[in-house]
């Protein structure tokens, strides 16, 4: 085998590696087996044309590329918004679907089709990327070509699109619900109470951070309930519950200054996701409603962010 024979079978070969995960990130952003299989022989196609030279990361590269595809896909479905719901629903569930097909809608539900068709494309893709395959937002902002902070916004306002159309989001009471959840957590990682954490806890719960975490260990990512209860036993004991852009979470307060954060995914009355914000600028884009004040004054905060009490609504925004 000559020289490129020999290039070109290695880039087989790497290529085959990763493109189970592609197939997986295309079909859930892209809610069709056939669009799925479509983008990931694009990012083949690329890949031969670049022969990924300089690419350190390939499997991050080929993702980024799937990624920019599925978003041109799904820009190009624009048109095709006119057509009735049903159309898309029956092309899902009628006739002979392959066994991918089925799989997604089994790991995936239609439900959550159906609701990830009403959001705009960035806003799809972020959710995604981030909350069903943990991409950090430093890499999901290079897919949507913006910021950290924009990415994490729009997966923000997907993420609550979806919690607001799961099938007990008419329940008024459900926003309380996941409130009681992290307040339950909070107080069993102050506690020690690390059998009341596992109770919260999703057993394949997901611990993501911006930076190394020193109070939790110097942590970045942590995989399971028994990891995660590990890391917050006996601490966040400085948290307060908040909302953070309108979902549960809880702040760090020092000094009258924001400087650390941790969003909460919260579905089946257990925390699946933990995020953990500490980046200056992320921190300065939140939204906080304290539903803890135990003795908060806005009038003393020196932070850059806009923070206020369930109570009163009143706050101070310094940005």
């Amino acid at each position: 085998m000559d020289e490129d024979g020999a290039r070109t079978q290695l880039l087989v070969e790497q290529f085959k590696a990763h493109r189970g995960h592609l197939q997986a990130v295309a079909q859930r952003v892209l809610g069709s087996s056939n669009e799925a299989e479509d983008a990931v022989q694009e990012a083949w196609l690329r890949l031969q044309r670049s022969g990924a030279m300089g690419v350190e990361n390939l499997g991050g590269w080929l993702t980024t590329v799937v990624g920019r595809v599925c978003l041109d896909m799904l820009r190009r479905r624009g048109a095709r918004r006119e057509e009735p719901l049903e159309l898309h629903l029956s092309e899902r569930q009628g006739g002979v679907q392959p066994e991918d097909e089925a799989v997604l809608a089994d790991s995936v539900g239609l439900a959550l089709l159906v609701v990830l068709d009403a959001l705009t494309p960035s806003e799809r893709l972020a959710f995604v990327l981030h909350d069903l395959f943990a991409v950090p937002f430093t890499e999901v902002a290079v897919v949507l070509d913006r910021s950290p902070v924009a990415a994490r916004q729009l997966a923000s306002r997907a993420r609550r699109r979806v919690h607001g159309a799961a099938p007990d989001a008419a329940d008024p009471r459900d926003a309380l619900r996941r409130q009681e959840v992290v307040r339950a957590f909070l107080a069993a990682a102050r506690d020690g109470d690390f059998a009341g954490l596992l109770a919260v806890l999703d057993p394949d719960v997901v611990l993501r951070a911006d930076a190394p975490v020193p109070a939790l260990g110097g942590v970045e990512r942590l995989a399971g309930h028994q990891a995660v209860a590990g890391a917050f036993l006996g601490k966040a004991r400085a948290a307060r519950a908040a909302l953070l852009d309108g979902a549960a979470g809880a702040v760090f307060l020092s000094g009258g200054r924001l400087h650390g954060a941790l969003e909460f995914v919260v579905s089946g009355g257990r925390v699946c996701a933990v995020d953990v914000i500490l980046d200056p600028v992320v921190l300065g884009a939140l939204d906080v409603v304290l539903l803890e004040a135990r003795g908060f004054d806005p009038r003393g905060l020196a932070g850059c962010t806009t923070v206020r009490t369930a109570s009163t609504g009143h706050g101070r925004s310094t940005r």
